[in-house]
């Protein structure tokens, strides 16, 4: 791996010297747009819509647009006055408690690394730390200008900063069935439904999952490679319709999913 930004994490009077690496990649297959004939790559042209004149990347500004019609053009001068943190600082405004913070706020990951020598004790202090107080700092970040709020938080020995999203960034679900109350749950759907979610309760493992679309995709493009014939995979099961008896469902879910663990075991 290499680091895609050098700098320091801050708290209080200790500086930790760190380097920062992307934690996690994309495994998705890309596609390129290609002339369907001849495979040639489909390219753009940068046009103005007004003018319908070509137009080179030094005449491009980044536009906002206000509404009524009207376009605010803001130059590469009206960002450098805009207040931003040192994007070469970490500071640690608090520690929390973990569990307040609500995983939809989580955004990007990137391990830290200690930078040099000198950088290793304070890093390995506040790791140690961290894990004695069961806190997670909370930090701002200036990431690709732009400030960001983020956690330093401990996995695997490595301090891990995950930047996360401004409260106002999250969507307030406003969903209909939220303020019905017609339904009324029996005691025993949810006895019956606890005991589904206690019969099929495991310890997660991230490595027992893949994803099936990208593998079968990639058995798909690696046959067109070898200019084998491509076999049709097989259908899927039919979705069943809507489920009537709710208990009935989950005394079978229960079933089934005790007998899996007894094949399994």
């Amino acid at each position: 791996m290499r680091p895609i930004w050098k700098g320091a994490v801050s708290f209080g009077l200790v500086s930790i010297a760190v380097k920062l690496y992307s934690a996690t990649e994309e495994k998705d297959i890309r596609f390129h747009q290609v002339h369907v004939t001849d495979g040639g790559r489909i390219k753009y042209q940068r046009v103005c819509s007004i003018d319908g004149e070509q137009v080179g990347f030094d005449q491009i500004a980044k536009g906002y647009d206000a509404g009524g019609g009207e376009m605010v053009v803001l130059t590469d001068e009206d960002f450098a006055d805009l207040p931003l943190a040192s994007s070469r600082a970490i500071e640690v405004l608090e520690f929390v408690p973990i569990e307040q913070i609500d995983p939809i706020l989580y955004n990007k990951a990137y391990y830290l690394e200690p930078d040099g020598a000198v950088g290793l004790k304070p890093y390995l202090l506040l790791r140690d730390a961290l894990i004695e107080a069961g806190r997670v700092g909370l930090v701002k970040v200036a990431l690709r200008q732009r400030e960001q709020l983020a956690v330093v938080r401990v996995r695997d020995d490595v301090l891990v900063l995950n930047t996360m999203l401004w409260p106002d960034e999250v969507r307030t679900p406003e969903f209909e069935f939220l303020g019905v109350e017609e339904v009324r749950l029996r005691k025993q759907e949810l006895q019956m439904a606890a005991s589904l979610i206690d019969s099929m309760a495991a310890e997660f493992d991230p490595t027992e999952f893949s994803d099936a679309y990208r593998e079968a995709l990639q058995q798909v493009i690696d046959a067109k490679v070898a200019g084998r014939e491509i076999v049709a995979a097989p259908a899927a099961e039919e979705e069943k319709g809507e489920v009537i008896d709710l208990m009935a469902a989950l005394r079978a879910s229960v079933e089934k999913a005790r007998e899996a663990r007894k094949k399994a075991a």
